[in-house]
């Protein structure tokens, strides 16, 4: 049974249970406040100036961008170190980055950099990878002077002399490029870092190298790189080994000067001609990686086929054209114009002209082939053949002297030639200039039309008739003729018989008796009387002999002594001969 005191514990128990119950859930309440803020006080202490993070974007505007860094903990980042080279925000609200806390701010609020952060992680990987000797990635960003500058997070530089193997004359062409390079040293107080390209260069040529030697052999097709250019070929860089590609082995056809061709630095597909292992040199070919079209030339311009072409260079003498890439032919200046006169053939042709040639000759071993340009109209000198007959009679101006002969114009573009020897029958002509000027009108015969050799022949002495024609008909060997003196030589004398006919006396037929010299006998002027020995037209040659009329002077009537002698003229020595012949 409860009684009422038992009651009144009971009550006082639950009471001080109550009471016991609401002082424990305040100092859990009291220990939870005092845990959050040792808590938060502690996160606050371990976000320390100079530590690199990462935090979550949770906000942006155009100053500022906030980033949250663990633990309910919110830092600033300039809105300028989020900005690219256009001035755009490059971050949005959830990324991700990396900041470095900088310090806390007036507000007791966090102050970030990206940029800082990025540096201090640069650093950190340069020094890595410097002592460790490993390559770093970069980006060439603009040509300074003396080389480039690469960005690896930060800027550093590459010295001209590093960028390659070989010097490099044009440094504009790398920027732009991201490539792999060397830390040849750095110094973080003076920001300063200083790369190189060459040092990985030359590992990769070393290795390349190895694996030509292994793989090389004649007869392959390798792509390489133009080293140097000289007059007699070029070095082409095929990766470790330099081979010489000749100047002849670069066309089938002519070949210009390489450097107006080629440039260094161009890539260039050759053929390996020949390979010393020992001596590491290698002999390549461009050409050979096409047929040789000389080998079928023949077939292909039979002679007498027209068909168009190229110029491709012209020269003193005639113009190269191109038939087909690998294949030229000639045009000498005598095959260009039938009647036109060329000083060079720049005057009428250009290169890269095309015109219509013929083939003329095909010389497949010396890989040759003749061209003609003219062949390709119709030929005026037959016309003119069939227009001038021999011995018609032309009259023309003379349009040029020589000591030849002299050039009369018979059409337009067209000269005939008198020869020296065709200007007179009688007179030796020393020089046409003694009796003719230029411009002169004169006439002249149609001798002969050489279609072939495109030569019009004109003879003015043939507008007379051929006195030593009428000579042989009218002095047959034996005859005796009398004559003056006009020349005096070593093996004889030559007599004038008639006005410009002249014969010789030859110093074995001067006498009868031994003559040492003809001077000593005779004299320019001197009346003498001879016999025809002989008449040769053709050569206009008349011998004479005084030493056969001696012997029949006195046997001979005196028309028969003086058939040419007008005047009665007798040799005053050839008489005084004979008398004393008769005393003795």
């Amino acid at each position: 049974m409860v009684t009422e005191e038992s009651a009144k514990v009971e009550e006082q128990k639950t009471a001080n249970q109550d009471r016991g119950a609401a002082e424990d859930q305040a100092a859990a309440k009291k220990e939870d406040e005092v845990g959050f803020s040792a808590l938060y006080e502690q996160s606050l202490q371990e976000l320390r100036s100079g530590e690199i993070v990462i935090g979550r974007v949770v906000q942006v505007s155009a100053d500022l961008v906030m980033v949250d860094v663990g633990s309910k903990t919110e830092g600033m980042i300039p809105a300028r170190e989020l900005r690219d080279a256009a001035g755009n925000i490059t971050v949005n609200v959830g990324d991700e980055i990396e900041v470095l806390v900088e310090r806390r701010g007036e507000d007791d609020s966090l102050i970030l950099s990206r940029d800082k952060a990025s540096r201090i992680k640069t650093w950190g990987s340069i020094k890595e990878k410097f002592e460790a000797n490993q390559p770093i990635q970069g980006t060439i960003t603009q040509r300074v002077k003396g080389g480039l500058t690469v960005d690896i997070g930060i800027p550093a530089f590459l010295p001209g002399s590093q960028v390659d193997i070989r010097p490099v004359r044009d440094l504009d062409r790398f920027v732009g490029q991201a490539m792999e390079f060397n830390i040849l040293k750095y110094d973080r107080d003076r920001n300063n870092v200083v790369l190189s390209r060459r040092a990985i260069m030359e590992k990769e040529r070393e290795s390349d190298r190895k694996l030509l030697l292994e793989t090389i052999e004649e007869g392959k097709i390798i792509e390489g790189i133009i080293k140097n250019i000289t007059d007699y070929g070029l070095f082409i860089d095929l990766g470790g080994i330099d081979g010489l590609l000749h100047v002849t082995d670069i066309s089938w056809g002519k070949v210009p000067k390489p450097s107006d061709t080629f440039s260094k630095g161009d890539k260039i597909r050759v053929k390996v001609l020949s390979f010393d292992r020992e001596k590491e040199r290698v002999s390549l070919g461009l050409k050979q990686l096409t047929e040789n079209p000389w080998e079928r030339i023949g077939d292909k311009y039979p002679v007498g086929t027209v068909l168009e072409g190229k110029v491709v260079s012209i020269v003193d003498y005639g113009a190269f054209v191109e038939l087909e890439p690998g294949v030229e032919g000639l045009i000498h200046v005598s095959e260009m114009f039938w009647t036109r006169e060329i000083r060079h053939p720049s005057k009428v042709l250009s290169v890269g002209q095309v015109l219509k040639v013929m083939i003329l000759e095909v010389n497949a071993e010396s890989k040759r082939i003749s061209l003609g340009l003219k062949q390709t109209t119709a030929n005026p000198w037959l016309a003119l053949k069939e227009k001038y007959a021999e011995g018609t009679v032309i009259r023309g101006r003379i349009r040029n002297i020589t000591d030849f002969g002299i050039f009369v114009g018979v059409e337009e573009g067209i000269d005939g030639l008198v020869h020296v020897s065709d200007i007179s029958w009688k007179h030796r002509v020393k020089h046409p200039s003694e009796l003719y000027k230029k411009g002169q009108e004169i006439d002249a015969v149609v001798l002969n039309v050489d279609v072939d050799n495109e030569k019009f022949s004109l003879g003015i002495k043939q507008l007379e008739k051929n006195p030593w024609e009428e000579f042989c008909e009218r002095y047959n060997p034996g005859a005796v003729i009398a004559g003056k003196v006009t020349n005096i030589t070593d093996f004889g004398i030559f007599v004038e018989i008639e006005e410009g006919i002249e014969g010789l006396v030859h110093i074995s037929e001067l006498s009868q008796k031994r003559v040492k010299a003809a001077s000593d006998l005779f004299a320019v002027g001197d009346a003498v009387t001879a016999v025809v020995k002989s008449v040769d037209p053709k050569n206009r040659k008349i011998r004479l002999s005084i030493k056969d009329h001696e012997a029949t002077v006195h046997q001979s009537s005196p028309a028969r002594q003086y058939i040419n002698n007008k005047e009665n003229l007798g040799s005053s020595l050839g008489k005084a001969l004979a008398d004393i012949k008769i005393d003795a």
